[in-house]
């Protein structure tokens, strides 16, 4: 039944979002046990079910349109958002068994190297489908991903690489004797074979199909077979299933000397790579040959379509040190292993900051309210590192700031000490003190103790003492709080300057949206 604007917002809020929640994760998990022990028949019957599910339309809908950060771009009909009586319509839409997708919105950005990447973003409904269509696989390829895989999948990080890194690098690990192979797929998301990602999929036919013409809807004219396009809700999902068994081409013995054989169990066997999506790094001894692994690494992507980039691709010793995920990795003549910000990272966030600090369309206080949550999300990232001294304190862009906002409240110093202090919000860090995921654990094993408890660890101090006292339950809707939507810290007075514990509760980011949004 289709809703009129009038109820649609209401109907839309008050839609068993709890019920769905559960009703889905229920399939994913069984999906998920189905592969783990080999029946790929009855995971395929599971996800068949999944498509055809009321629960699965609204919570795609929901995603794509609430949720995702890019929800409020359109695609090339020009939708920028949708209405609540529009996503009523749009569930109705998405129970066509064949879903046929539109063209594709290209977005030119520009890169570091001066070239032009292509962001080509599908249509509002057709995200929703992909979602759809993401629920379904996922669960199935989590089952048979690999655990020092980290990127764009449920429940783990950049902070669980950046870990893996540092218990590889170490000096436990005897890191100082490593080499770093840095690896540089060219054109990943251009060129990786359509062949490869369909004979891969465990799907059934018709959500093969489906995701087949979602592939076609955005080839390059000079590479019809080849390319998921970036910007797709699946796409970052179809990019790991292909690249899937790359870590596997570099491992030893733990015992150094000794050789792997069939008979060589897995738990004596290390791996020495971490793969962030198509970024990763293997880790060599000095006895190990890098010809010979960039040969076997050569062979594997040649089979994906794909080739390494011979510009970008390097060997670097650990004391040198190497760029990763934002971070710079290297290990100091004692054997000592640090990270810190990269450079290239420190430079694009002090841009961000300094963009703001000078601009002359708003005041101090707008200004600090808009770096507030710059300055944090760079500091929470980045809290794992060692963060010492003046340059990572920020205490020169802070004084900075004081100045300017000196300057533009007459020099009343007192309030401009205190957004500045506001700008620039203090977060605790410790050095590689990250708990990194356990091995190959999945959200959809059920084992939902064990993803609790490890949400609240994922946040600082504040939100995750909140977290502990709800319940691990959001303070707006009651439902669970998991690693599938953020969470956000409300301040029920509006204060974003009162801390106190009995003015903060810990809410889902689209609960945040709807309180502010009642408020209006």
């Amino acid at each position: 039944m289709i809703r009129h604007s009038r109820n649609a917002s209401e109907s839309w809020k008050t839609l068993p979002w709890k019920k769905f929640r559960a009703n889905l994760f229920r399939l994913q998990m069984r999906v998920f046990k189905a592969v783990q022990v080999g029946d790929k028949r009855k995971a395929r019957s599971l996800q068949k079910l999944i498509l055809k599910s009321k629960a699965a339309r609204f919570l795609a809908i929901r995603q794509v349109t609430q949720l995702n950060a890019g929800k409020k771009t359109a695609g090339i009909d020009g939708k920028l958002a949708l209405t609540h009586e529009e996503r009523f319509n749009l569930e109705l839409l998405l129970k066509q068994p064949n879903w046929y997708h539109n063209k594709l919105r290209q977005i030119p950005i520009p890169k570091k190297d001066g070239s032009i990447r292509y962001l080509k973003v599908p249509t509002i409904a057709d995200r929703a489908w992909q979602a759809i269509a993401k629920y379904a696989l996922e669960p199935a390829h989590e089952a048979t991903f690999h655990e020092h895989s980290y990127g764009f999948r449920p429940g783990r990080s950049a902070h669980d690489a950046q870990y893996q890194v540092y218990a590889s690098l170490n000096s436990k690990a005897n890191g100082i004797t490593k080499t770093i192979l840095e690896l540089d797929i060219e054109k990943c998301f251009d060129r990786i074979s359509h062949t490869t990602i369909m004979s891969n999929l465990i799907a059934p036919r018709a959500l093969k199909e489906g995701i087949f013409r979602a592939l076609k809807a955005g080839i390059n004219p000079e590479f019809p077979e080849q390319g998921t396009p970036q910007g797709g809700v699946v796409s970052p999902l179809l990019a790991n299933i292909a690249l899937n068994g790359i870590e596997d081409l570099h491992q030893y013995h733990r015992v150094k000397g000794c050789k792997i054989t069939s008979n060589t169990s897995e738990k004596d066997i290390r791996k020495a790579c971490v793969r962030y999506a198509d970024d990763m790094v293997f880790f060599l001894r000095p006895e190990d040959d890098a010809k010979e692994l960039l040969d076997k690494i050569s062979r594997f992507l040649a089979e994906r379509g794909l080739k390494v980039s011979e510009k970008k691709t390097k060997l670097t010793a650990s004391t040198d040190g190497f760029n990763f995920l934002g971070w710079k990795f290297y290990i100091q003549q004692n054997g000592k292993f640090r990270c810190v910000p990269s450079e290239d990272n420190f430079k694009a966030f002090r841009k961000k900051v300094k963009k703001i600090v000078n601009c002359s369309n708003y005041g101090a206080k707008v200004k600090a309210q808009k770096l507030t949550p710059i300055v944090r999300g760079w500091r929470q990232y980045h809290r794992f590192c060692k963060m010492d001294g003046s340059r990572f304190k920020l205490w020169h862009m802070e004084y900075r700031a004081f100045k300017v906002f000196n300057k533009e409240t007459k020099q009343n110093t007192k309030t401009a000490i205190k957004l500045a202090k506001q700008a620039f919000p203090t977060v605790p860090y410790s050095e590689n003190a990250h708990i990194k995921v356990q091995g190959n654990k999945s959200p959809f094993d059920g084992d939902l103790i064990y993803w609790s408890q490890r949400n609240s660890k994922l946040y600082d101090g504040r939100t995750s003492k909140q977290l502990k006292r709800q319940n691990h339950t959001c303070g707006y809707c009651g439902h669970k709080l998991t690693s599938e939507e953020r969470v956000h810290l409300h301040h029920k007075d509006g204060n974003h300057g009162n801390w106190k514990d009995n003015n903060l509760k810990v809410v889902h980011e689209s609960c945040h949206d709807y309180i502010h949004m009642s408020k209006k």
